[in-house]
C-alpha cells in the first residue's frame, strides 16, 4: 500500500467518524429543520393567525372600554355623521344651485327639523284626540281573554290570574325604593339626553361645513404612506353610509306606511302613533319593525278582540316579508352589498355589546368596514399622492373618470 493510498483510508475512516457523530448530534440548522418538518405547514399557518388575532383583539379591549365610558360623546357624534350623511347630497345640491354653503346649511337644517317636528306633532296630537281609554270596552276584552284562558287546555281560572296580577303588586311595592331612586335619577338622565342632543347639533353643523378638513386632520395622524391609502377607504366608507341611510330611510317609510294602512282599516286606536313608532324602529333592520308591529298587534288585541288581532299580525307579517324577500335584497342589497345573514348578524351583535344604540350603528358601521378592506386589499391607492397635500380631494368619481381617460389614451 502506498502513502497516498495511506492517506486516503485515513480520510475515509475519519469522514465515517464525523458523520457518525453529525447523525448523532445534528446541527441546530438541522434541528431547527426537523422540527418544522414534524409540524405541518397548515398547523404553523393557522399558530399564526391565532396568536395575531388574539393580539388584536387583547387591542380592541380597551379601547372599547373607553368607547362604553364615553358614550355620552360617541353616540352623538355617531348619530351626527349618520344624519350628515343623509343632509349630504341636499347640502351639495343647494350649494351647486348657487347658494352660499351657510344659506344651504341652514336650508338643511330647516328640512330635517321641520321632518322631526312633523313626527312628534303627528304622535301628540293623535295621542291628545284619542287617549281617552274606553275602560267598558277594555273590560269586555279582558272577559274574553278569561274566557279563552278557561275553555283552553290551559284551564287557566280567573282565581290564578288574580294570584298573579297580586304578586305583580307586591313586587312593584316590595321595590318602591329602587324604582323611586330610579325615578330620581331621571333628571340626571334628562339632562344627559340635553347634553347628547346639544352635542349632536353642534357635530352636525361641523361635519356639513367643514366635515374634509377634520377628515384631513384625522388623516395627518397617519404616516405618510399610509395616508392615501386610510383617505381612500375613508371615502368610500362614508359613500356607504350614506347609501345605507337614506335606503334605511325608504324601507322604514314603507314599512310604517304600510302598518299604518292595515291599523287604520281594521280600526286600530293609534293607528298613527303605531306607523311613527314602525318607521322609527325600521332603522334597526328586521328586529325592530318586528317589535314595533307587536305593537300594533297588542293594541288590536287589547281593543278589537282576537279576530282583529289575528288579521292584524297577518298584515305585520306580510309588510316584514315584502322588506325581507323585496326591500332588503333588492334595495338595501345594491345599496350595502351585505348578505341578510350578515345583517342579522350584525344588529344580534351590536345589541349584544352596544345595546339599542349598538343595533343602530351595527349594520352602518360593517358595511363601512367592509368596503374599506376592499378598497385597501386592492391596493389602488400606492400610486396615490399624499391627500393631505392636495387642494382637492381625489374622490371616487375623480378617480374613475382618470382611470377611463387613461384606459382611452392607452
Amino acid at each position: 500500500m502506498t502513502e497516498r493510498d495511506l492517506d486516503e483510508t485515513t480520510a475515509t475512516a475519519a469522514s465515517a467518524r464525523t458523520g457518525s457523530t453529525l447523525a448523532q448530534n445534528p446541527s441546530p440548522a438541522l434541528r431547527n429543520e426537523s422540527e418544522d418538518e414534524l409540524v405541518p405547514r397548515g398547523l404553523r399557518i393557522g399558530a399564526a393567525w391565532a396568536w395575531r388575532s388574539v393580539a388584536i383583539l387583547l387591542a380592541l379591549i380597551p379601547l372599547g372600554w373607553l368607547v362604553t365610558q364615553a358614550s355620552l360623546l360617541v353616540i352623538p357624534l355617531l348619530v351626527a355623521a349618520l344624519l350628515a350623511s343623509l343632509l349630504a347630497p341636499l347640502m351639495k345640491w343647494l350649494v351647486g344651485s348657487g347658494l352660499p354653503r351657510w344659506a344651504a346649511l341652514i336650508l338643511s337644517l330647516i328640512v330635517l327639523l321641520v321632518a322631526i317636528g312633523t313626527l312628534i306633532t303627528l304622535v301628540i296630537s293623535q295621542f291628545a284626540q284619542g287617549f281617552n281609554l274606553d275602560l267598558g270596552k277594555l273590560e269586555a276584552q279582558y272577559q274574553l281573554a278569561l274566557q279563552f284562558l278557561r275553555d283552553s287546555p290551559l284551564h287557566v281560572t280567573e282565581e290564578q290570574v288574580d294570584a298573579g296580577l297580586s304578586e305583580i303588586v307586591g313586587w312593584v311595592q316590595s321595590n318602591v325604593n329602587s324604582i323611586a331612586s330610579q325615578a330620581v335619577s331621571v333628571g340626571s338622565n334628562v339632562a344627559a339626553f340635553l347634553a347628547g342632543t346639544l352635542v349632536t347639533a353642534f357635530a352636525l353643523i361641523f361635519y356639513l361645513l367643514d366635515g374634509r378638513s377634520i377628515w384631513l386632520f384625522i388623516v395627518s395622524i397617519f404616516p405618510k404612506k399610509a395616508r392615501a391609502a386610510i383617505d381612500g377607504a375613508g371615502q368610500r366608507g362614508w359613500i356607504s353610509v350614506g347609501h345605507y341611510v337614506r335606503v334605511q330611510v325608504l324601507v322604514a317609510l314603507i314599512d310604517a306606511v304600510g302598518i299604518y294602512l292595515g291599523a287604520v282599516i281594521l280600526q286600530v286606536p293609534f293607528a298613527l302613533p303605531i306607523g311613527v313608532i314602525v318607521f322609527l324602529a325600521s332603522f334597526v333592520p328586521y328586529i325592530g319593525a318586528i317589535s314595533a308591529g307587536a305593537i300594533a298587534v297588542a293594541v288590536a288585541l287589547a281593543y278589537n278582540g282576537f279576530l282583529n288581532a289575528l288579521i292584524m299580525l297577518i298584515v305585520v307579517v306580510a309588510v316584514m316579508q315584502i322588506e325581507s324577500h323585496i326591500l332588503q335584497p333588492l334595495i338595501m342589497g345594491s345599496a350595502v352589498k351585505l348578505h341578510p345573514l350578515a345583517v342579522l348578524l350584525s344588529v344580534s351583535a351590536g345589541t349584544i355589546f352596544g345595546g339599542i344604540a349598538g343595533a343602530v350603528f351595527a349594520v352602518p358601521l360593517v358595511a363601512a368596514g367592509k368596503v374599506m378592506v376592499q378598497y385597501i386589499s386592492r391596493g389602488s391607492w400606492r400610486d396615490e399622492p399624499d391627500p393631505t397635500k392636495l387642494t382637492k380631494p381625489p374622490t371616487p368619481q375623480r378617480e374613475k373618470s382618470q382611470r377611463e381617460q387613461k384606459a382611452s389614451t392607452v
